[in-house]
């Protein structure tokens, strides 16, 4: 459960005159305690323990580190490129369920050193047994007790969301994985996510499937839409397939009716400053309209995305919020308390992640110095 501390602790953000006006540095965003809920597992492996697994398998790749590195991540400085970016996911990693147990494991451990508070991770348990015969009930049920002891080492909250992919399955096909995946212990997880290729697989072919998600009321419900595409897709995401939450929705800046209507319903645009410039969906960091949705009262919360994949942190985009947005220690903590509401929880758990986060940023100032 969440810790909760009196509110009154807590000196609120208008009142902190102190650092009102300062704009950190790398070190003091890195010590920043933070709520994320928009990241990939298979995108956030730390690149040692991956190349070790790969070492272990007898697998086809380059010997040394740095050449590894190379080869699966995404350049750094690289000019957009959406193909280049997908090419570096890939699926031969895993041999047996130790395996998976391992990379979650490991994967979860290093967030410490992002120091993140809250985090809903999300993954496609079909993702690990496409080139394997395990079993997706087993794959789940194994990543969340890895990720939850190294969580529960780091002192990190964290709750899941399982990712159907548009690309691999029809909306049949996710029912049945669904329903399958109703056998084993569900309880960690708080939403699904229908991610992949929303050109070729827009989002109105899962309606069905999505009815149901909506209907058995467990779950929330978050649509990667409008990332690559005009509005169109976000539309179809809230009319017909219930979304609680969009992934990215960049294309939400070109729509003002949109933006009143993503302001009414309180949905949360999870959006990603590095991978949005990596896979071509907002080419120029220096104006992304996170800056500009937020100023107009959108729900936006800053996301990683895929880290490993993309050679950067959650740092990064705080990084860049600073530098592009001129945002401060302030509007980033703002950001991550309304971050909360975004967050698949109850009344009552939200209420006490509100708490928690508080609690972590007063010790985070006193720890700093500000």
């Amino acid at each position: 459960m969440f810790v909760g501390v009196n509110q009154g602790l807590y000196m609120g953000l208008a009142n902190h005159k102190s650092t009102k006006n300062i704009r950190p540095d790398r070190s003091l965003l890195t010590e920043l305690p933070k709520i994320e809920v928009h990241r990939h597992l298979e995108g956030t492996y730390p690149i040692d323990s991956l190349y070790r697994m790969a070492l272990k398998n007898d697998l086809d790749v380059p010997n040394t580190l740095q050449a590894f590195k190379e080869a699966f991540q995404f350049p750094k400085d690289h000019e957009p490129d959406f193909l280049l970016f997908l090419s570096k996911f890939k699926k031969f990693w895993y041999k047996t369920i130790e395996d998976v147990s391992t990379i979650a494991y490991d994967s979860v451990k290093s967030f410490a050193d992002e120091n993140l508070h809250y985090i809903e991770l999300r993954f496609n348990p079909l993702h690990f047994t496409e080139l394997t015969d395990l079993d997706p009930k087993d794959v789940t049920t194994t990543i969340i007790e890895s990720s939850d002891a190294a969580a529960k080492e780091i002192n990190m909250e964290i709750r899941y969301l399982l990712t159907f992919n548009r690309s691999v399955q029809t909306a049949d096909d996710m029912l049945k994985t669904y329903k399958e995946l109703h056998d084993i212990d569900l309880s960690r997880v708080v939403g699904i996510d229908l991610a992949g290729d929303e050109i070729n697989f827009p989002p109105e072919l899962f309606g069905d499937f999505f009815d149901v998600v909506k209907k058995d009321g467990r779950f929330g419900i978050d649509i990667h839409a409008g990332e690559v595409t005009d509005s169109k897709n976000m539309w179809v995401s809230i009319d017909q397939l219930h979304t609680d939450r969009i992934g990215h929705g960049v294309a939400a800046i070109n729509d003002p009716e949109i933006q009143e209507v993503l302001k009414k319903k309180n949905i949360f645009l999870a959006q990603c400053i590095t991978s949005n410039y990596q896979t071509g969906a907002w080419e120029d960091e220096t104006t992304h309209p996170m800056k500009t949705l937020v100023e107009s009262g959108v729900p936006v919360t800053i996301a990683s995305d895929d880290p490993t994949i993309q050679d950067s942190l959650l740092v990064d985009d705080y990084e860049k919020a600073v530098k592009n947005f001129s945002w401060t220690v302030n509007d980033l903590i703002e950001s991550n308390i309304k971050s909360v509401d975004s967050c698949f929880l109850s009344d009552a758990e939200k209420a006490q992640l509100t708490e928690s986060y508080r609690s972590a940023v007063k010790a985070f100032r006193m720890r700093v110095g500000l």
